[in-house]
C-alpha cells in the first residue's frame, strides 16, 4: 500500500518507484515506452518532448528552445502520460522508466487551447503591424488551434512604453508572452544578465536592472535574445525606411557592403533552407533595388588580416626581441562588436590586448568616403554608406563616436539579414530567380579567407593562412592539406591550437619589410592560438587568463560574442538552431573552397591598394589614421 508520505509527493517522482522490466538498470540503457498507442525506445532521460520528436510527433512549444536550457514555463507542450492526475510539461519530463504517453487528448487540446487563449488577452498590438509577423510562434500557435476570437478577452492599450534607446535592440515588453528565452539567452547562453522577470502576479514582466533603459544598462547589443524571441517583443532597430530616402534622392550616391554570413543565410527569408549561399544573386538584386554601386565587405576582410596580422607581428617583435614590458600579449580580434562591448563592459583592464584594427565594417566606411570617393571625385557628403551583417551589435559600432576618421560618419547605417530581405521583397524581387552579377570595382571580389570570417574559427584561419607564408615563406597547402585549417573549424565553445614554426623561416615580404628585418627571432617559437564563440565562452577564457592559465600564454585569440560566429548573429534569420548554424557555415567554406583566390596577402585589390593609397604599408601612419581605432578607453596600443 502507497504510504502517506508517497501519496504526497510529485506525480513526477512517484514514476520513478514503477517497476521497470525493460530498463537495463544501467547508465546508457534505453527504456521501453508507448506514444500514442506505439512501443519505441528511448534512451534513459530522453525528454518526451525529444522523444516524440525523434519519432516524428509533433508537440507545440513556446518557451523550450534548442539553444537553451530546460525552463518549462510556457505549458503549451503538455501531454497525457497514464496514471498521473495532470497533464505534464513533455519538455521538462525525463524518461526514467516505463509509461504511456499520449499526446493529443480532449483535455491536451483543450489545455493547449486554453493557454494561447490566455496568452492572447494580455498580447497588445495588431498583428498585421508587427515586425514578426507571419513568422511568430504564437500568431502561428493561434492559426493551429483554430483561435479566431478572444475568449477572455483583449487588452486595448499599452501597458508599457517601448523602448527604443538603443542603437541595436528594441524591446516592446506589451507583446512579451514571459516565456523567459531572452533571460535565459541573455543570462546562460551569453552570461552578460541584462534582463530578468521583475515584479510579480499580474505585475510580472521582463526588464533590465533598476528597469533602465536598454542604451543604460551592459546591454552588448549581440541581438542573441531576439533571435530566440518567439514574439515581437524583441527585434532590431531598423533604418531601412532611412535607406530608401537616400536611395530616391538623385543628389546621394547610395553604397553597400555585403558581409559573407548574410549572403550565406537569406535565402532562408525566401523559402529556401539552410546552407544556399545568395553571394551573386543578392548582387543583382541590390543594384535592381536602386543602390548605386555594391561592395564585398571581405575585401575589407582581406586587409583586416594585414592589419591585425602586422599588428600581432609588431607585438611580438616588440616583446620578445625589444623586450618592451608595456606590450600586452595575447593580442584579441576586434572585429565583433558585441565582443568589444563584452570586454569594455566585464573585463575593462584588458583593453590594451584587443587589436587596433577597425572591423572590415569600419574599415570599408573609411575608404568610401577617403579613397573611393577621391577615385570617383563625388563628394563624401553626398556618399551614403550602408552595410548588411548578421549582427545586430554592427548597428551600434557604426554609431560609436570615434568611427569618424574620414572626416564623415564612415558607416551610415547597419542593415541585418531580416531587414535587407524585407527591403528586397518591398521591391518586388524574389532573391533566388535573379542572375547572377559580380561585386563592383574599385574594390571587387575579394579571396576565401575573408569570406570564412563569417564562421567562428574563420579570422584565425585566415590569419594563418597568411602567417604561414609570410613567416615560413611556404605554401599554406604544403603545411595544412587544401589550405584548410581544420584545428580551428567547428562548433567546439573553445579551441585551443599550437602551432610549431620550427627553424626554416622565408624571407621577410617586401610589404612589411620595413617592420622587421628577418623571422630569426620566431625560430624554434610555437605559436599559440585559441577560438572562442559566445560570450559565455569567452568568459571562460578571460577567467583563465587572469588566473594566470594556460590561455595567458597564447599569442593571438579569436573571439565573436555570438554562437557559431557571424552566421548565427543577432540579425540572421529566425528561426535558428544548431543544425542551421552548421548548415549557413558550410555554406561559406563550400564557397571558398570554389574560389580560385583564398589568401587575404595574394588578394590583388589589396596589394593595389597599398601600392596607390595605404602608400607606408600594414600599420603605416595612413592606415592608422583610417583602419585602427583611436579611441583609449584605458590607453589602446597602437604600433
Amino acid at each position: 500500500m502507497e504510504t502517506k508520505e508517497a501519496s504526497r509527493a510529485p506525480v513526477s517522482q512517484k514514476a520513478h518507484i514503477i517497476e521497470n522490466k525493460d530498463f537495463e538498470g544501467k547508465i546508457g540503457g534505453t527504456v521501453s515506452i508507448e506514444i500514442n498507442e506505439k512501443k519505441v525506445q528511448v534512451p534513459l532521460g530522453t525528454t518526451i518532448l525529444d522523444a516524440c520528436r525523434k519519432n516524428n510527433i509533433h508537440i507545440p512549444t513556446l518557451c523550450h528552445h534548442e539553444d537553451l536550457c530546460v525552463a518549462g514555463v510556457c505549458r503549451i507542450c503538455v501531454v497525457e502520460v497514464e496514471g498521473m492526475r495532470t497533464l505534464q510539461a513533455s519538455c521538462a519530463f525525463p524518461i526514467t522508466s516505463p509509461i504511456k504517453i499520449k499526446t493529443s487528448t480532449p483535455m491536451v487540446r483543450k489545455a493547449r487551447r486554453h493557454i494561447i487563449d490566455l496568452l492572447l488577452s494580455e498580447h497588445y498590438g495588431e498583428c498585421y503591424s508587427c515586425v514578426r509577423n507571419n513568422n511568430c510562434e504564437l500568431q502561428k500557435l493561434a492559426k493551429e488551434y483554430g483561435v479566431d476570437s478572444y475568449t477572455f478577452g483583449h487588452v486595448q492599450k499599452s501597458k508599457y512604453p517601448v523602448d527604443n534607446s538603443s542603437f541595436s535592440v528594441i524591446r516592446d515588453i506589451d507583446k512579451c508572452i514571459l516565456c523567459k528565452r531572452c533571460v535565459r539567452t541573455c543570462i546562460d547562453l551569453q552570461e552578460v544578465g541584462v534582463l530578468e522577470a521583475v515584479h510579480r502576479g499580474h505585475d510580472t514582466h521582463i526588464n533590465t536592472f533598476m528597469e533602465k533603459d536598454l542604451a543604460d544598462v551592459v546591454c552588448i547589443n549581440c541581438g542573441q535574445c531576439i533571435n530566440r524571441c518567439p514574439t515581437g517583443a524583441l527585434h532590431a532597430n531598423d533604418p531601412s525606411d532611412e535607406i530608401w530616402d537616400a536611395i530616391d534622392n538623385p543628389k546621394k550616391h547610395v553604397v553597400i557592403q555585403t558581409a559573407p554570413s548574410p549572403r550565406a543565410a537569406i535565402g532562408e527569408e525566401f523559402g529556401l533552407g539552410a546552407g544556399h549561399s545568395m553571394t551573386y544573386q543578392l548582387n543583382s538584386a541590390l543594384r535592381r533595388i536602386g543602390f548605386n554601386a555594391v561592395f564585398d565587405t571581405n575585401f575589407t576582410a582581406d586587409l583586416t588580416i594585414i592589419e591585425e596580422g602586422t599588428e600581432l607581428i609588431l607585438r611580438l617583435y616588440k616583446a620578445v626581441v625589444e623586450k618592451n614590458p608595456q606590450i600586452k600579449l595575447p593580442q584579441f580580434t576586434s572585429c565583433s562588436p558585441g565582443w568589444v562591448k563584452y570586454l569594455e563592459h566585464f573585463y575593462p583592464e584588458y583593453i590594451d590586448n584587443l587589436s587596433s584594427a577597425k572591423s572590415p565594417q569600419q574599415m570599408f566606411g573609411s575608404l568610401l568616403k577617403t579613397f573611393y570617393a577621391q577615385k570617383r571625385g563625388i563628394n563624401p557628403e553626398d556618399i551614403v554608406s550602408v552595410a548588411v551583417m548578421p549582427c545586430s551589435a554592427k548597428k551600434f559600432e557604426c554609431n560609436r563616436p570615434e568611427m569618424t576618421d574620414s572626416g564623415y560618419k564612415d558607416v551610415d547605417y547597419g542593415l541585418t539579414t531580416r531587414e535587407l530581405a524585407k527591403m528586397i521583397k518591398e521591391a518586388g524581387i524574389n532573391l533566388p530567380e535573379m542572375p547572377k552579377e559580380h561585386f563592383d570595382d574599385p574594390f571587387g571580389d575579394a579571396s576565401g579567407a575573408g569570406l570564412i570570417f563569417g564562421a567562428t574559427g574563420g579570422v584565425m584561419e585566415a590569419a594563418i593562412r597568411t602567417i604561414v607564408e609570410f613567416v615560413l615563406g611556404k605554401k599554406t597547402e604544403d603545411v595544412f592539406e587544401k589550405a584548410n585549417v581544420l584545428p580551428v573549424r567547428g562548433f567546439e565553445g573553445i579551441k585551443y591550437v599550437e602551432l610549431p614554426l620550427g627553424t626554416e623561416m622565408g624571407p621577410v615580404p617586401e610589404i612589411i619589410k620595413h617592420l622587421v628585418p628577418n623571422w630569426d627571432w620566431l625560430k624554434g617559437v610555437t605559436l599559440k592560438v585559441a577560438v572562442a564563440h559566445g560570450t559565455a565562452n569567452a568568459k571562460k577564457i578571460m577567467e583563465d587568463i587572469k588566473a594566470g592559465g594556460k590561455f595567458s600564454e597564447c599569442h593571438f585569440i579569436e573571439f565573436m560574442a555570438c554562437p557559431g560566429g557571424c552566421i548565427g548573429g543577432g540579425g540572421q534569420p529566425i528561426p535558428t538552431s544548431p543544425e542551421i548554424r552548421k548548415k549557413r557555415a558550410e555554406a561559406i567554406y563550400a564557397e571558398d573552397e570554389s574560389l580560385e583566390l583564398r589568401k587575404s596577402h595574394e588578394n590583388p585589390n589589396v596589394v593595389r591598394i597599398y601600392e596607390e593609397y595605404l602608400t607606408d604599408g600594414p600599420c603605416g601612419h595612413i592606415s592608422h589614421k583610417l583602419l585602427h581605432t583611436h579611441y583609449k578607453p584605458r590607453g589602446r596600443y597602437i604600433a
